[in-house]
């Protein structure tokens, strides 16, 4: 099946979707991460379509072709939790299966949190419970040496820098970090670095980190605390991931007060969607038609 493309407006915003998958079905949407956009769920928007669901990949504000508002303000938690609930209710729907990695993944925790009448089911790649993961970074010496990066992320103008010198050379450097170098080829890897190499969309990326991890997190520890679920809920980890330690990970099952499932996939990293396609596939397919 091939998906197709769609501009869809949500939250007072144009965004571009990848759509596959017969317009009667549930919904699923797949939320990506950084530095990436709608293309990182291909083989899952593909293989949901296939199960008989309408699968919905949108590029999230700042990426892609979607709009990207100026001001770090902009991509607070509480807009990004908006513009998926628009983007839902664009297709004419009142709920969806939802799903996502990286900085998606937190938007889905806290989208199911704040929505649960619309949250169906809820997988998670890569990211544990909010208040877990802050919890980690506070306490636990590896996962702030894990989080290291972040503290360059939040200062404006020295990370764009950083990650735009050479041709953008640390930041394709990204997509061969961990145990599977090779996982996200170089054509997927050229285009979100080609897209975020356009004026302003470096920084509307790294503005996810400005906006609710800026300024010691100390605000965002708190939020996180909120993050209540209810939502039948499964967790998707790679065990070398270099950015996400064990820590958190273990320590989610105790924030989700629904029916929860952790899936630890052995040798894989980051990138999920690219390095154990199947298994992620299979596991949203599972989670939506059971």
């Amino acid at each position: 099946m091939t998906a197709s493309q769609h501009m869809v407006r949500a939250n007072g915003l144009r965004f571009r979707t990848m759509v596959d998958g017969p317009p009667e079905g549930e919904m699923a949407i797949l939320l990506h991460g950084f530095p990436e956009g709608a293309e990182s769920w291909s083989k899952q928007v593909d293989a949901l379509a296939r199960a008989g669901l309408l699968a919905v990949a949108p590029d999230l504000r700042g990426y892609g072709l979607s709009d990207a508002p100026e001001g770090a303000e902009q991509y607070a938690i509480g807009h990004l939790v908006d513009d998926i609930e628009g983007i839902i209710k664009a297709f004419g729907r009142s709920e969806a299966h939802v799903a996502g990695h990286d900085w998606g993944a937190i938007v889905a925790w806290f989208f199911a949190a704040r929505h649960p009448e619309m949250t169906k089911t809820l997988t998670l790649l890569s990211v544990a419970h909010p208040a877990a993961l802050a919890e980690a970074s506070r306490v636990d010496e590896d996962q702030r040496a894990r989080s290291r990066y972040v503290a360059l992320f939040v200062q404006e103008g020295k990370a764009e820098e950083v990650l735009a010198d050479e041709d953008h050379r640390r930041l394709r450097a990204m997509f061969s970090l961990g145990p599977n170098p090779n996982a996200v080829p170089p054509a997927v890897v050229e285009h979100f670095v080609r897209s975020l190499s356009r004026p302003g969309r470096l920084t509307a990326a790294l503005n996810y980190y400005r906006a609710n991890l800026g300024a010691g997190g100390g605000a965002w520890a708190a939020l996180a605390q909120e993050v209540k679920i209810t939502t039948p809920t499964a967790l998707l980890w790679g065990d070398e991931d270099p950015a996400l330690g064990r820590r958190a990970v273990e320590a989610t099952e105790h924030h989700v007060e629904g029916p929860y499932r952790l899936e630890v996939l052995e040798g894989a990293g980051h990138w999920l969607q690219f390095e154990r396609p199947a298994e992620v596939s299979r596991s949203l397919v599972q989670a939506a038609i059971h």
